[in-house]
């Protein structure tokens, strides 16, 4: 037999933990929402970072067209020093040298008269014409060049006509020579015309010599200046990624750590570009969470302590009731019993005596007197069958249902066999976890039951089935038979002790025989119902664990032991 002790009202305390318990997470919660809110403004590290490649994309396209034109400008000077320049040049002096050889060759001729010495002068008006072939397109481009050769042509030209061709033909057919000063003055001139051709070509390679060097002295300046620019640039991106995601994410990951550490009122600063300073405000928001669930939890903790400390009060109280109740009983099973036993004893000696003598009034009362004795004997006795349930004698192991069944059945068996009473039930019935007197006291009550609340038109009669539950590791048992049965409204009233749908006149008994099997079936881990739906009589519907699934019995408090002296 146990009792219950309900708890005492919520002291002021412990309702005011709770309001502080509460106002935390309100708090919390209202400090998380506004730093989740919270959204920086600003660029983020990849606008940053696309800003930097931007701006270096411009400076290496920048620099890419200065290269390439300095490039191109010391390439033309280049060209126009090695192509045009310098073979000019050369072509002057092929020239000169072919006009050189033309006058040697009239001269030798003229003061020696051998033919073969006019081989030079015929050969050197050809290199005069290849040479002058050759050099007027190098120089077309410069137009004091151009007049300078034009010069030199008009000189030729007047030597050849007025001194060699007249000479060479005065001495063939040995008419009065040419003086040959004449000739010498006359070819002074195309001296004088090729020296200003050399001073022209000399200047214009000196000139496209200071141009290749401005040119080279440009690109090395454009080069070195790319050179440093890259320099810079690399080291402006170095900075950037310092100040805007290197040292922010050291600032987050230092106050992380701190608050790692334990000391959690430490703020997580936000600083750097707006995705970095996002990403600290929900590290922030995180800690201002875990701050106040901290609190909250450290509030929770104390009113739980403080709730530890009741309960504990009021299990030690509890379990001080239960023993002065198990001693009630001890001494209930014994003491209480025995005046009954001498009330009923007593009124049979004095029926038995003085039965002559008394009239049918006297008997009747006498009878009530015994029949109170006895009921509240059996009252007593079951309600001492109740309260031991779980509690004396109590095993949990694995139990063979035919050897309890048929246990249960021999306990109603004279009443079953006076009504021919039948039973169908499965040939081998399972193997379940429960203690086997308490499931022999179950099917005793059940069977016991079906004679009790029999139809009087017909034998009663039981049927068994069994089939696996819903519930994985449990079996699902019915009972069916064909008696009165239950109503409806009913269904759950009959499992509430000393509840009795009928007069004691009607069918005999104390009420407590499904309260009980309640209480057997749920000790077991199980749960027991009516079957609304059968008609035909009442069906008792209930649950056990089956064997080896593992399954444990709630826990029940532990019975104190019987004090010395009382009879169970």
């Amino acid at each position: 037999m146990t009792a219950e002790i309900s708890p005492p009202p919520e002291q002021p305390d412990r309702a005011a933990g709770a309001a502080l318990a509460a106002a935390g997470e309100s708090k919390a919660a209202a400090q998380t929402a506004a730093a989740a809110a919270a959204v920086p403004r600003g660029l983020t590290v990849r606008a940053w970072f696309l800003l930097a490649v931007t701006v270096l994309g411009v400076m290496t396209a920048a620099a890419a067209m200065v290269g390439v034109t300095v490039l191109s400008r010391t390439t033309d000077a280049t060209n126009r020093l090695v192509n045009i320049v310098a073979p000019a040049r050369t072509e002057s002096f092929q020239l000169q040298a072919a006009l050189l050889d033309q006058e040697t060759g009239v001269r030798g001729y003229l003061l020696s008269g051998d033919l073969t010495l006019l081989e030079p002068y015929e050969r050197g008006k050809g290199a005069e014409r290849t040479a002058r072939q050759r050099l007027e397109p190098l120089i077309a481009g410069s137009a004091e060049d151009t007049e300078a050769l034009t010069a030199v042509d008009a000189a030729v030209k007047s030597w050849r006509e007025g001194f060699a061709v007249p000479a060479v033909a005065a001495k063939d057919s040995e008419a009065p020579a040419v003086s040959i000063a004449r000739g010498k003055a006359t070819f002074d001139q195309v001296r004088t015309r090729l020296s200003t051709l050399h001073s022209r070509l000399l200047a214009d390679q000196t000139h496209a010599q200071s141009d290749l060097r401005a040119a080279r002295t440009q690109r090395d300046r454009a080069f070195t200046g790319v050179l440093i620019l890259l320099i810079l640039t690399g080291v402006g991106v170095v900075v950037l990624l310092r100040y805007t995601v290197v040292r922010p994410l050291e600032t987050v990951r230092t106050a992380a750590w701190i608050v790692a550490d334990g000391d959690f009122e430490h703020p997580i600063p936000a600083h750097g570009p707006a995705d970095l300073r996002a990403l600290a405000g929900a590290v922030e928001g995180m800690r201002l969470r875990v701050v106040g669930e901290l609190t909250v939890a450290r509030r929770r903790e104390a009113v739980l302590a403080e709730q530890t400390a009741e309960l504990d009060a009021q299990a030690s109280e509890l379990r001080r009731s239960n023993s002065e109740l198990e001693q009630f009983a001890y001494v209930a099973s014994h003491d209480l019993q025995e005046p009954l036993r001498k009330v009923a004893s007593f009124c049979q000696l004095l029926q038995k005596r003085y039965g002559d003598e008394l009239d049918a009034r006297a008997v009747t009362y006498i009878d009530f007197a015994v029949d109170g004795a006895k009921r509240m004997q059996i009252l007593i006795n079951d309600l001492l069958t109740f309260s031991r349930v779980g509690r004396l004698n109590d095993s949990y192991d694995a139990v063979d249902l035919d050897t309890v069944f048929e246990r249960g059945l021999r306990n109603v068996a004279l009443a079953w066999e006076e009504q021919g009473g039948t039973v169908d039930r499965p040939q081998d019935l399972p193997t379940v976890m429960g203690d086997p007197t308490l499931l022999t006291m179950l099917w005793q009550n059940l069977l016991g039951n079906a004679v009790k609340f029999r139809r009087p038109d017909r034998a009663p009669h039981v049927e068994v089935t069994v089939e696996p539950d819903e519930e994985p590791g449990f079996l699902r048992f019915s009972v069916a038979d064909n008696g009165i049965g239950i109503a409806p409204e009913f269904a759950e009233k009959v499992f509430v002790i000393f509840q009795r749908l009928h007069s004691r006149d009607a069918y005999d008994g104390t009420g407590i025989g499904l309260s009980l099997c309640r209480k057997i079936v749920e000790h077991s881990g199980g749960r027991i119902w009516i079957d609304t739906e059968y008609t035909d009589g009442a069906r008792l519907v209930f649950t056990l664990p089956a064997a080896g699934t593992g399954t444990t019995t709630p826990n029940e408090p532990e019975a104190e032991s019987a004090p010395q002296g009382a009879t169970p």
